[in-house]
Formats: C-alpha cells, structure tokens, sequence
C-alpha cells in the first residue's frame, strides 16, 4: 500500500503551483481553449475529439484541486499525475508528426522541443508530491 510521505517546503510550493497550472488547464479545456487542445486529439482516438478534450479537461480540474487540497494522499495523486501525463503524450506526438500548429507551436522545432517537456512534468508530479521518494524506497528494499 501507498504511503504518504513528508515533503519539503519547496516541494509543496512546487505541488502548488504544478496543481495551479492543472487546474487552468483543464479550464481552457472546457471553454477558451477547446478548439487547440482538439487539434492534438490523435485520428486514430475512438472518441469524438471535443467529448476527449472535455473529459481530459475534467481530468485535469480534479487532479489540480487533489494537488492543491487534498494533502493527505500526495503520493497516490503524483503518481496518477505522472499516468495522465503519459496517457497524454501520444497527442504531442500526434501534434508533431502531423505538424499542427496550436498554443503557438508553429514550427517542427518548437513541436520538438515540446516532446521533452512531458518527462519533466511526470517527474515534477512525481517529485513534488514524494512520490519518487516512495517509489525509491520501495525499489531498495
């Protein structure tokens, strides 16, 4: 079983802010930024691209406030961050090979470049949270 684990000042700061971005994320998902986000729905999703990007946009909301407010699981939300995070890269993938300009990545180099900012962000999650910590530990013994 997941056990939480104390974190640091930084670290909780870092929670903040990452829960911060998630949360007005998934806003943009579900009114401002609807039409951006489709366009990185890959074809080959079973779904309607708008019903994918409301639910991820739900998503999103709910794993943002867990960030911010609900403490007391840090461990189990990092690592269900760092799931969604992987679960969403085919579509930075989809937006860079079919070269889709949206949110500004109007080029293959910023579409790249784009692509190594999800291991970041898993490992940020993952970090902030005192997942990595638990999962380092596990691994020792």
């Amino acid at each position: 079983m997941l056990h939480d684990t104390r974190t640091t000042t930084a670290q909780s700061a870092a929670r903040g802010l990452l829960g911060t971005f998630m949360t007005a994320a998934g806003t943009g998902h579900l009114t401002f930024a609807r039409s951006p986000f489709q366009a990185q729905v890959p074809d080959w999703v079973p779904m309607d691209k708008d019903t994918v990007v409301l639910l991820s946009g739900v998503v999103e909301i709910g794993l943002g406030l867990s960030l911010i407010f609900n403490t007391r699981h840090k461990v189990p939300m990092g690592l269900g961050l760092a799931v969604f995070f992987a679960l969403v890269f085919p579509g930075n993938l989809h937006q860079y090979a079919k070269r889709i300009s949206a949110f500004g990545l109007d080029t293959d180099t910023k579409r790249f470049v784009r692509l190594f900012f999800q291991p970041v962000l898993m490992g940020w999650a993952l970090w902030s949270t005192g997942a990595w910590k638990v999962l380092r530990q596990k691994r020792v013994r």
